[in-house]
This record gives C-alpha cells, sequence and structure tokens, in this order.
C-alpha cells in the first residue's frame, strides 16, 4: 500500500497565513440601537399569495394539499398577528384608536 501523499510545505505555509483583519473580528462590539419598528397589521387573507400561485403539483392530491397549505399559512399567520399584539406592534384596526386597544388593560 502506498502512503497518502502528504501536501507540499509550500501549501502547508498557505493554510497557516491568515490576515489580521480575519482575526481581528469584534463579534460583541457594541452597535448602534434599533429604530422603534412600525406596528404591524394581520393579513386581511393571508393565503392570499398561496393562491396566487395556483395548486400545488401534486398529481391527484392537488387540492387536499392546497387545504393543508392554507391551514398552515392561516395557522402562521394567527401565530404572528398574537406575537405582535404581546409586543404591543399590533396597528390598531380600521376604525378604532389607539387608545380604545388598550382600554381593555386600563380597566382591570
Amino acid at each position: 500500500m502506498t502512503e497518502p501523499k502528504q501536501p507540499s510545505s509550500r501549501r502547508k505555509q498557505q493554510r497557516r497565513r491568515r490576515s489580521p483583519a480575519a482575526r481581528a473580528a469584534e463579534l460583541w462590539r457594541p452597535v448602534a440601537p434599533l429604530e422603534a419598528p412600525a406596528p404591524i397589521a394581520p393579513a386581511e387573507d393571508p393565503t392570499a399569495v398561496l393562491r396566487s400561485i395556483g395548486e400545488p403539483p401534486l398529481q391527484g392530491q392537488g387540492v387536499i394539499a392546497e387545504h393543508y397549505l392554507a391551514a398552515v399559512v392561516e395557522q402562521a399567520a394567527g401565530l404572528a398577528t398574537a406575537l405582535a399584539a404581546a409586543s404591543g406592534l399590533l396597528a390598531p384596526a380600521e376604525g378604532e384608536t389607539d387608545d380604545e386597544t388598550h382600554d381593555d388593560t386600563a380597566a382591570d
């Protein structure tokens, strides 16, 4: 059996050399604060994009697959709305003022 080839000494030296910039990366450096996020409005029809691309290309199973995909998208939209509400980022509904959205907590 032959022994595996060892890389030449020149290749070894090239692998060992690293630029100072590559080693000097500061991962935990302070960053500028982010802007306040814009209010999040729930989608009126979360499945619109799904319907716009057509039926899934599954022979004989497209209708049922479309149903399940729509259920997943609606669930995800509901969870996103709940997260936005929990973090205080939910945009007020049309015709509702910002004060009305917080009246439920103030009444207690």
